[in-house]
């Protein structure tokens, strides 16, 4: 299945409802009104774009079509562009669609340490490998450092996970100070002349204080071994968990500048405008999303791939 397939796939749920939305709201031949445009805002948020996406939307179909016969196919395209400018706003139209590795910030010399955080159960680890596996997969050296110390399972997974990929892998006992992890990771990706260090750290809900600060310290410790470090601060997310999401990235930015994000489980199950609304409400930019579960299923976020296979077919 190709990306596109697969971006279908993911889209599906909210596909859906925009179309079963567009349906019922508004008839051909009829005039455009307040009240269907009210309607259809209401709706739009239902698909976790929010409040600020869904209102320059609304906006602009009031703006081209208001008091006018409905043409479903215009609307449509209103809709299409307006997303796809919402998207762009962020920054991402520097990305090359074709080099997956584009969004990266990367160290000018040494190895590119990028940090991983995330609440408990969004797929931390698994989007971990997925983002090793990418890059191992064109050509590049990786260490993976387990920083979750303080669940077994966790780094037990990252080692079988750097098994099979064939990464390089940093662990200590459970227990241990997450950032002396995170240094010792850093510390063999020098000493091996690694081009990535990939550093896990405990799932964590951003309530926690104590563990926000943990997050901090790993940031400073590594940044004075390998300066600059982390090169990249990457948050994942889980797509079903709409707008607690937004909450989510709010606090972990907090602590650690978060630089991009990976959203996880858009396959089918989630409401694919959560990724509007990451952007929009926050600046940052999904780079990565989860489209299966399989190792190689992460692909790079791409506005027009996702603008298109929301309105396909």
């Amino acid at each position: 299945m190709g990306l596109f397939d697969r971006l279908k796939r993911g889209l599906h749920k909210t596909k859906q409802l925009l179309r079963t939305d567009v349906r019922d709201l508004f008839c051909a031949g009829e005039l455009l009104d307040e009240t269907q445009l009210d309607k259809f805002e209401a709706r739009l948020i239902r698909t976790d774009m929010g409040v600020q996406a869904s209102t320059a939307i609304v906006d602009q179909l009031r703006l081209e079509h208001l008091g006018r016969t409905v043409d479903i196919d215009a609307i449509w395209d209103t809709v299409k562009n307006t997303l796809r400018s919402l998207l762009l706003s962020q920054g991402e139209t520097d990305w090359d669609v074709n080099d997956p590795l584009s969004p990266v910030n990367r160290a000018p010399s040494g190895p590119t340490v990028i940090l991983v955080a995330g609440v408990n159960g969004v797929g931390k680890t698994t989007s971990i490998a997925k983002l090793a596996g990418l890059l191992k997969s064109t050509g590049h050296s990786v260490v993976l450092a387990a920083g979750d110390t303080f669940r077994a399972a966790a780094v037990e997974q990252l080692k079988m996970w750097s098994g099979r990929l064939g990464c390089d892998i940093v662990t200590r006992p459970d227990g241990t100070d997450p950032a002396s992890v995170a240094y010792a990771g850093c510390e063999r990706g020098l000493e091996t002349q690694a081009d990535f260090v990939i550093i896990d750290t405990a799932g964590r809900l951003q309530t926690q204080r104590n563990l926000m600060d943990e997050l901090a310290k790993i940031d400073r410790v590594i940044g004075n071994l390998i300066p600059g470090a982390p090169h990249e601060s990457l948050l994942v997310l889980d797509a079903t968990t709409g707008q607690n999401g937004i909450s989510q990235a709010l606090k972990f930015s907090e602590a650690v500048s978060c630089s991009g994000i990976i959203l996880a489980k858009l396959d089918g199950t989630a409401k694919g405008g959560i990724v509007v609304a990451i952007r929009q409400q926050l600046g940052i930019p999904v780079k990565y999303i989860g489209v299966g579960e399989q190792v190689e299923d992460i692909e790079l976020f791409d506005a027009d791939g996702f603008v298109n296979a929301l309105f396909a077919d």
